[in-house]
This record gives C-alpha cells, sequence and structure tokens, in this order.
C-alpha cells in the first residue's frame, strides 16, 4: 500500500475536509465532457492550483485506466519508475492496474516503488480523480529522467501498452510551469512554451525551454504525454485555464505558473 505522503501539507488530511476544498476547486468550473486522451494538470497545494486543476478533470470522460505521468522531485528510485502498488488517500483507494503494467515493454521504464513512496506530484491527482469517477485505476510513472529522447521512449511504451489492453485510457501529465518569476516575467514565457505543447511540436517545446533556462519542472512527463497522444490519434490541444500563485495571494513578485490543457 502506497500510503499518502502530503495529506495534510498540500491538501487537507481529514476526509470531510479535502471534500470540501475539492468542491470549492469546482465552484465555479464549467462541466463539459470532451473525448480527451491526455493532459496537464499543476500540483501545487490546492488553495493555489486547485481551481486550475479542476478545469480539466471537469473536462475528462470516464476511462478504465488514468496514466499518471509525474516529476520525480526526490532523486529516490529508478530514472523513470512505475508503481503496482494499491494507492491511498484520505477519499479511499486507488488500484494500479497491473494488466496495463505488465503490458509495458519496460526498455525504459522500470517496477520500482521507492521513486514514489515521498513524490507528491502523482500523489495530489489522485482525489480530484475520486472526486470524479467511482470504478477506476491508474498506472503511476515517475519521471527523473525528462530528457527529450527519455520522454520520447516513455510515450512510445505507453501507446504500446494502450494498443495491447482494450480499455479506455487517458494519460495526464503532472506539471507545474514557471516557478519564482515575476507574475509578467512567468506569464509571457508559460504562454511561449504553452505554444509548442498546443502545436504537438515537442522539440520547439524542449528548444523553448533549454533557451530561456525554463523551470518548468515536469517539462519530461508533458512531453510523454504529448508523444503517446499523437501516436494514439490526437489531433488537438486546448488551454482550459493559466493562473499563477499571484492570484491566491496577491503577492505579483516571485510566482509559480499553472496550466490546465487537454488533448483530444
Amino acid at each position: 500500500m502506497r500510503a499518502p505522503a502530503v495529506a495534510g501539507q498540500f491538501y487537507p488530511r481529514s476526509k470531510n475536509d479535502l471534500e470540501r476544498e475539492i468542491s470549492r476547486c469546482f465552484a465555479g468550473v464549467p462541466a463539459v465532457e470532451k473525448d480527451v486522451l491526455g493532459a496537464v494538470v499543476p500540483h501545487a497545494g490546492y488553495m493555489y492550483s486547485g481551481n486550475t486543476a479542476a478545469y480539466v478533470y471537469s473536462a475528462l470522460p470516464k476511462a478504465d485506466t488514468f496514466v499518471m505521468l509525474g516529476p520525480n522531485h526526490t532523486g529516490y528510485g529508478s530514472p523513470v519508475s512505475v508503481s503496482s502498488e494499491t494507492w491511498s488517500t484520505p477519499l479511499g483507494e486507488v488500484s494500479s492496474d497491473r494488466e496495463f503494467i505488465k503490458a509495458l515493454p519496460k526498455r525504459i521504464i522500470d517496477l520500482d516503488e521507492s521513486a514514489h513512496k515521498y513524490e507528491h506530484s502523482i500523489e495530489v491527482q489522485l482525489p480530484f480523480l475520486q472526486h470524479r469517477f467511482r470504478d477506476f485505476s491508474i498506472v503511476p510513472v515517475c519521471m527523473g529522467m525528462q530528457d527529450e529522447e527519455t520522454a520520447m521512449e516513455v510515450g512510445m511504451e505507453l501507446a504500446e501498452a494502450v494498443r495491447k489492453v482494450n480499455k479506455k485510457v487517458v494519460i495526464i501529465a503532472s506539471s507545474d510551469f514557471t516557478h519564482y518569476k515575476p507574475d509578467k516575467v512567468a506569464r509571457e514565457n508559460d504562454a511561449y512554451y504553452i505554444q509548442s505543447i498546443l502545436d504537438f511540436d515537442v522539440a520547439g517545446f524542449y528548444r523553448k525551454l533549454y533557451e530561456r533556462n525554463a523551470s518548468v519542472c515536469g517539462y519530461g512527463a508533458i512531453a510523454a504525454m504529448l508523444a503517446a497522444t499523437k501516436s494514439l490519434g490526437a489531433k488537438k490541444a486546448m488551454l482550459l485555464k493559466y493562473s499563477t500563485s499571484g492570484d491566491t495571494t496577491g503577492d505579483l513578485a516571485a510566482v509559480v505558473g499553472y496550466a490546465g490543457i487537454v488533448v483530444e
């Protein structure tokens, strides 16, 4: 069992408080379900990025399996690792899709639990899925290596596994955008990066990241999601919501950027 590592930090520890907080995140968010194959969602504390995340979760269709791609902030474990454990949150338990995990070619994705033990980028997404859906499983993939070659290989592995299993699968990339820049700079830089995501231009995305010494933390997860969904026939991507931490705190001197993007 993978126990919660950041309950009481990024989101409330008690079930009732967590349900109230998630309901607050969804307040005023249009519930327009789309035929989503992939998405980008932020992973900060709910008070900062929860509303932006809710724009994506409100658009998701019901799926059998949600592949959850997140960066490895802790440095533990294999460079790219999948967890097959059952994950626990204050809202209950979510099982990993072992059939899907078995279908992975595992050329680059290792089965390794240690990378996931303290990592928050995937954990914080699960209560949103639990709020929206009752019966689903997950494939949690933690990426310590996020270079372009690795991301493309991860994307191809995921696409290969999707083709093997007869299931509805949605691939979610967990990432925040610019970190600790003035609000105006963060918004301009993030718009520059996001345009490449909307264009499915992975090479251009990496070029822009290097060009501006970007602090986008889950860039490899985003690129892997784009590679997988494009291989599976995705045709368009849409930015549903962009915000910064300054929208919550009022402090525009050093913000973190958050984007909610869906791929169809």
